[in-house]
């Protein structure tokens, strides 16, 4: 009967005490608790305060390295076309140093036929199979 000096505080009569037993007071354990309540509810809290900053730590924590991923993506991103930038004016430049060979091979190769025609000594405007087939061998 130990409940019976716990819930002695409860006012009833002897007849109610006997007929009611420890599981129809189950709720007054709660009450116990409830008195207890206000430092729990405030640890309660203060837990609950506690949780929710990690999880907004975590969520800020989260959006940062999805910036800093981002910036690096964008920085990638900025480097690939730099590259890209330079190997194409690299290119152009080597086309341009192609096209300038070639030009001067053309002029020198046109040099090479009027100095044959010279000293064949035909008329320059004309073209014959024999000089082709020379300025082929040369």
């Amino acid at each position: 009967m130990a409940h019976g000096k716990r819930f002695a505080q409860i006012p009833m009569s002897k007849c109610m005490r006997d007929i009611c037993k420890e599981e129809d007071y189950a709720f007054l354990n709660s009450l116990g608790k409830q008195d207890k309540s206000p430092e729990d509810n405030t640890f309660q809290e203060s837990e609950w305060q506690d949780k929710k900053e990690e999880r907004v730590h975590r969520c800020q924590e989260r959006e940062q390295l999805e910036r800093e991923r981002q910036l690096e993506i964008d920085e990638q991103r900025k480097e690939k076309q730099e590259k890209w930038k330079s190997h194409v004016a690299e290119l152009a430049v080597q086309r341009e140093a192609i096209h300038a060979k070639l030009h001067r091979l053309r002029e020198f190769r046109d040099f090479q036929k009027k100095v044959l025609l010279q000293d064949l000594g035909q008329d320059p405007g004309s073209t014959n199979e024999t000089i082709n087939h020379l300025l082929m061998r040369l």
